[in-house]
């Protein structure tokens, strides 16, 4: 599996739901927007819709949109969610929400779609589960870590899978983290309140090291 494909990287385009988060619309309104061509997009042969980002530039300049703040917030923590189970990605965004915590969330119900997204988004961090149809988990963990890029990307892994079962479908790479469910959320805001907390004091020693040099 690659993240590259056809004539141009995924760096020039993305997917409906990364689309919404840039021009902060639905995803049925982008959708909308593609069908009357006011975006331009094509579709994958797996039937996935990748959306020109140029063409998201324009549409922001045509109609006088401000680019996304969360685009440009550096303090936040970037994370992108792959699970195909709805409830679970309602719960997971309602504890992000209610938590207060400096996060940008992207949820996917694919594999596929979530590849499609993540070079162009560059997450800190993936919490995705395991089993899924088509592109499982344990594939996407693996394409993923094949790219330099996002070697530095932190995995959690949620599974219902016990360590046995893991390890017969090939096992997972050397520190990815696997959170059991179900879902111990105790543990997911502690582990993303001390993400935050690490990410805010490289931040201010990077500011006081470029502070210095100046």
């Amino acid at each position: 599996m690659n993240l590259v494909t056809g004539k141009e990287g995924y760096e020039s385009f993305c997917g409906t739901s990364y689309a919404s988060k840039l021009l902060g619309l639905s995803i049925g309104t982008i959708q909308g927007l593609v069908s009357r061509k006011e975006l331009r997009a094509w579709r994958t042969n797996g039937g996935h819709r990748r959306i020109s980002m140029k063409s998201i530039q324009e549409y922001q300049r045509k109609h006088n949109l401000q680019p996304n703040a969360f685009m440009h917030n550096l303090e936040h923590i970037k994370i992108v969610v792959v699970e195909d189970d709805e409830p679970t990605r309602v719960m997971l965004q309602l504890h992000f929400d209610k938590w207060g915590l400096p996060l940008e969330v992207v949820m996917y119900e694919s594999a596929i779609e979530a590849m499609l997204d993540i070079p162009s988004f560059q997450p800190q961090v993936l919490l995705t589960d395991l089993v899924m149809p088509r592109v499982d988990g344990f594939a996407l963990i693996r394409t993923l870590n094949e790219h330099a890029s996002l070697k530095s990307l932190t995995v959690v892994a949620m599974t219902g899978l016990q360590p046995k079962q893991i390890q017969s479908k090939g096992g997972l790479p050397e520190g990815v983290h696997v959170m059991h469910k179900p879902l111990d959320l105790g543990w997911l805001r502690g582990f993303l309140g001390g993400f935050a907390s690490v990410k805010q004091v490289n931040q201010r020693f990077q500011a006081a090291k470029l502070a210095r040099t100046n």
